[in-house]
């Protein structure tokens, strides 16, 4: 029996198909000798350089010439939106490769002080123009907006060498892709960067899209690579589907969107065999999340690799901050009190008093006493931020008159011809040879207090969907709402930012801010606490009054509260922010960089806020 093969008639349309399918066949077939597939690395350096000049053709051709000659602000509004979503689109690169120049091009509002340097930089992009549009634009200002705008067109010239000069491994680019994914939790979805027009959720839709786009420059025909794509894409849908920016539930969106898109991320780039960068940070560099029981590393702000942290070291400073011995001196007005004298840990570290008394008696010591739980994950010490770690710190607390009046060479003398103190020093120093010297009692205490890290608070254990066994959600409906106020209405995330809730920036860490928030010498007076902050240590007008912003955690623990103690309960402090700070207070502060406007929270939102702030108490 012959078989048969079926031959459909070809018409004018299967002709042209297949004549079409036969050329694209041949031209493949004839160009793959010779041609060489493009990088991933190589396409992104020029998806960048494409984005950049998206970015900059809106600069050029629609919003300046707006800003110059437009008497419609709806259109210069639309026009700098436009131009703030094609900055998205550059932010995962511009910020890891450029973080000097993106502070020109999308930093905050606020001068740049090296108060090292006795320098202030003035503030310029994004937001500086945002300032100039939103609310409403005012044409008296037009001058202003049209310097800002060209003074933004200069600072992009400086990405352009992006593509010739930068050393970009697949490495690199992962890296890049899931910190701009934290960069999203931590200060997208809060409005850091857009306080004024309030289009945080669609940046952060977009900012997402364009991962999406570099991710397929590793795409793969693998379960991980579309389960990867899957949750860019849900995670951006969620985020275009939310219709106001203050009853946003961030708390949904990081829990079931954006951890385990971090970690969908992170697990292919190792089914890529990419391996993560095998370096000291801050925040570890194979973090699933930013809520990981060990995400961080507080060795990263030990002064060197011998001052890290062991366990022989912590068990050592842990002796050390107990005894008074480091209070002693030659004056005999020493020797009363020790470290833990005020920083007491049944009290978070902190002594319960707004100010603690001086050594002699005669007065209190300058400041309040702050917590020394998570102390070690910021990169300056002491409300004006006048030691870079806590080597120092402890230094100066020890020789301080009306601290301790100690002496830490005093204090190593003394401990030498103490034989089990010589025997716990070189277990925890092998090199030390004849002498404990003045360092090891520093790095010591340093190291203990770098033990202190406590991030497992209920709040934690809700972010990585730990149930408590009951089969109740970890967070009430009312404390998941104070999260979400916080991280939007209330503007607490801006400042106390995720997920450490202290001054240092996320997501590289590595810097700790101060603010000018006019605390009153007491609740609800007109009159500013008389400490001038870091101004005292450099007189920079901008620096008076600025201290450093503390961490919340565990802060229904360490009342009462402010630099000088002046708020006893955690409901005056909430009252103080609705206000405006200092300036809603009526103190006349010229460089508050807390907004002054009234944030309107209702008495329910407030005590939402305080529910969620008890969240913060870190598991013993």
């Amino acid at each position: 029996m012959n078989s048969t093969i079926f031959k459909p008639p070809l018409g004018g349309w299967g002709l042209f198909l297949l004549a079409t399918f036969t050329g694209v066949f041949l031209l493949n077939y004839l160009d793959s000798p010779t041609e060489k597939p493009v990088a991933a690395t190589e396409r992104v350096k020029q998806q960048f350089s494409r984005d950049l000049a998206e970015f900059r053709d809106l600069i050029e051709t629609r919003f300046l010439p707006l800003a110059e000659n437009s008497s419609s602000p709806d259109s210069l509004k639309s026009a700098f939106l436009a131009c703030r979503r094609a900055y998205k689109n550059l932010e995962p690169f511009a910020e890891y490769y450029f973080p000097a120049t993106t502070r020109l091009v999308n930093g905050p509002p606020l001068p740049e002080i090296e108060a090292e340097d006795n320098r202030i930089s003035e503030p310029g992009g994004l937001q500086v123009i945002e300032e100039l549009v939103f609310p409403e634009f005012d044409s008296n200002r037009r001058s202003d907006l049209i310097r800002e705008t060209k003074k933004l067109r200069r600072e992009l010239l400086r990405y352009s060498d992006f593509e010739k000069d930068t050393d970009l491994t697949d490495a690199h680019v992962f890296d890049a892709l899931r910190l701009q994914i934290f960069r999203i939790i931590t200060l997208g979805i809060s409005g850091f960067d857009t306080p004024r027009c309030q289009t945080a959720l669609p940046e952060a839709a977009a900012s997402l899209r364009s991962l999406r786009t570099y991710g397929y420059f590793y795409s793969t025909n693998t379960p991980g690579f579309r389960q990867l794509v899957q949750l860019l894409d849900d995670s951006e849908s969620h985020l275009n589907r939310a219709s106001d920016f203050n009853t946003f539930d961030r708390f949904q969106f990081i829990t079931a969107f954006a951890n385990p898109l971090s970690t969908q991320m992170l697990a292919f780039q190792k089914q890529r065999n990419i391996q993560p960068f095998n370096e000291l940070r801050v925040l570890r560099t194979d973090a699933k999340t930013l809520f990981d029981p060990n995400a961080f590393n507080p060795d990263f702000y030990a002064p060197t690799v011998a001052m890290r942290t062991t366990p022989a070291k912590v068990l050592l400073g842990k002796k050390l901050f107990s005894d008074p011995i480091l209070s002693a001196s030659d004056d005999p007005s020493g020797g009363k009190r020790s470290c833990a004298s005020c920083h007491q840990p049944d009290k978070a570290f902190t002594d319960g008093l707004p100010k603690n008394a001086s050594l002699s008696g005669r007065g209190f010591v300058r400041r309040n006493t702050p917590t020394l739980l998570n102390a070690a994950l910021q990169n300056a010490q002491f409300y004006d931020l006048r030691a870079q770690t806590l080597e120092n710190q402890s230094s100066e607390v020890i020789h301080n008159v009306e601290e301790m009046h100690g002496s830490l060479e005093y204090a190593a003398r003394t401990l030498q011809q103490n034989s089990r103190y010589r025997a716990w020093f070189k277990r925890a120093f092998p090199t030390l040879r004849d002498s404990i010297e003045p360092i090891h009692i520093q790095n010591a205490l340093a190291a203990y207090e770098r033990s202190l890290v406590r991030l497992n608070s209920r709040f934690d254990r809700a972010m990585r969907e730990q149930p408590p066994g009951t089969g109740k959600p970890l967070l009430s409906a009312e404390e998941r709402l104070g999260f979400n106020l916080f991280m939007g209405k209330a503007k607490c995330g801006t400042c106390h930012f995720l997920p450490l809730f202290n001054g240092t920036v996320p997501p590289v860490f590595t810097q700790t801010e101060s603010e000018v928030i006019g605390v009153p010498v007491q609740p609800n007076r007109r009159q500013i606490d008389p400490d001038l902050g870091r101004y005292a240590l450099f007189r920079l007008d901008p620096l008076k009054y600025a201290f450093k912003t503390p961490t919340v955690r565990n802060i229904a623990q360490t009342s009462p509260y402010m630099h000088n103690g002046a708020y006893q309960t955690l409901e005056e402090v909430l009252q103080f922010y609705n206000q405006g700070g200092g300036q809603g207070l009526g103190i006349q502060l010229t460089h508050q960089t807390l907004p002054a406007d009234k944030l309107d929270l209702t008495d329910s939102e407030q005590s939402a806020l305080l529910a969620f702030l008890k969240t913060l108490t870190d598991a013993k």
